[in-house]
């Protein structure tokens, strides 16, 4: 997946890590002198069970992009939980360095220790920048830990039901806009075809969908293209979102949408939004841009959940079951028809919307003892 920029930028203003984790349960620092292990776990809320969250591993500018990251990441997650309909909280991890140049087995293997001294608060899963392999290092020294290869027991790959999820959520909003689940003909702009991205494209192409495609790794937009010759390649970002698209689908960092972004979709004519990216929204009041533009939001964390769910069935008691996960997944679709029906009847944004489905599950499911402590009723 593509690594342009981190979720969240850091600001002018000096960075106070406790009222800017004020939401958060527990934030825990990692460090590791012999094997160079920096890392930063996140507890958000334990509220629904015990959070879960993948863990990126990314060459952060600074230690403030890496907290801000990871403090929205593991927000992020509660709600997705939350709106998904599973028992679990939200967390997420990140280790900052190159993983291209100093990820390895024992740097992994450190990590999991760590993670295991949480005594399952937090379990973990994969994320950009570390792979169902790399969970197998982590494995071999922590009990909590999901997205594992099919080797090991695991669910593999969960950008697999995370593409196959965004795909249920693009449906419901071209329902939403054009009447119709159906993408045949629809002009769909992916940015970002790494893990998630080139899974989307497979399903669009399918769907007959035109699609267009950007990365800023030029070997992962060449796999697409090989692999789909029909798809169409551009160079940029930019130039994408200007190709007069039906759909645009971010599936890269973060930060995606700001409000030159929206003003350009909107004068392209671009309807729908739906992608894989986390933390889309550049800045609150984005959302109300993209309403006032034409534009019709999947919200982020409602369609890109299916990778949650895939790594979530590891947890079932009767072990991983691919189709089990599916079915779940598919419900995505349902959700986010329910989420722009609301939207619509409360005269909300969909992104307001969806944070209501998620807070009223949360406050009639949520413990009343607030955090999730293993081995207490």
């Amino acid at each position: 997946m593509s690594t342009s920029q981190p979720t969240s930028q850091p600001t002018s203003q000096p960075f106070d890590l406790l009222e800017a984790a004020a939401e958060h349960e527990q934030v825990v620092v990692c460090q590791d002198a012999a094997t160079g292990l920096r890392a930063v776990v996140a507890i958000h809320s334990t509220a629904l069970g015990p959070a879960l969250g993948g863990t990126r591993f990314f060459p952060y500018a600074s230690t403030e992009a890496a907290l801000r990251d990871v403090l929205d990441l593991s927000r992020g997650m509660t709600y997705k939980a939350a709106v998904a309909g599973l028992d679990l909280g939200g967390g997420k991890a990140v280790i900052v360095g190159d993983p291209a140049t100093v990820k390895g087995e024992a740097l992994l293997r450190a990590y999991g220790r760590f993670v295991q001294t949480l005594g399952g608060r937090y379990r973990t899963a994969c994320d950009i920048g570390t792979t169902s392999e790399d969970m197998d290092h982590v494995g071999r020294e922590c009990d909590f830990v999901t997205g594992r290869t099919v080797a090991h027991g695991g669910a593999g790959d969960s950008s697999v039901l995370t593409a196959y999820g965004v795909l249920q959520g693009m449906r419901a909003a071209a329902e939403a806009t054009w009447g119709s689940t159906s993408l045949e003909g629809r002009r769909v702009g992916v940015a970002g075809v790494g893990k998630v991205g080139r899974h989307l494209v497979a399903h669009l192409v399918e769907e007959g969908a035109h699609v267009l495609v950007t990365d800023v790794v030029d070997a992962a937009v060449r796999t697409v293209v090989a692999t789909h010759p029909g798809v169409r390649a551009v160079g940029s970002v930019e130039e994408l979102i200007t190709a007069g698209l039906d759909v645009y689908a971010p599936c890269a960092m973060g930060g995606a949408l700001d409000d030159r972004v929206v003003d350009v979709l909107g004068a392209q004519g671009t309807r729908v939004v739906c992608g894989a990216a986390n933390n889309q929204l550049a800045h609150a009041g984005v959302d109300k841009h993209l309403v006032d533009a034409g534009v019709t939001y999947a919200p982020d964390y409602v369609v890109n959940a299916g990778g949650l769910i895939q790594v979530a069935d590891e947890l079932d008691p009767r072990g991983f079951s691919f189709e089990r996960a599916q079915q779940r997944a598919t419900g995505i679709l349902d959700t986010t028809r329910r989420v722009l029906a609301l939207a619509q009847s409360d005269g909300v944004t969909p992104a307001v919307a969806a944070d209501r489905v998620a807070e009223e599950r949360i406050r009639s499911v949520g413990r009343l003892r607030g955090v999730w402590v293993p081995g207490r009723p």
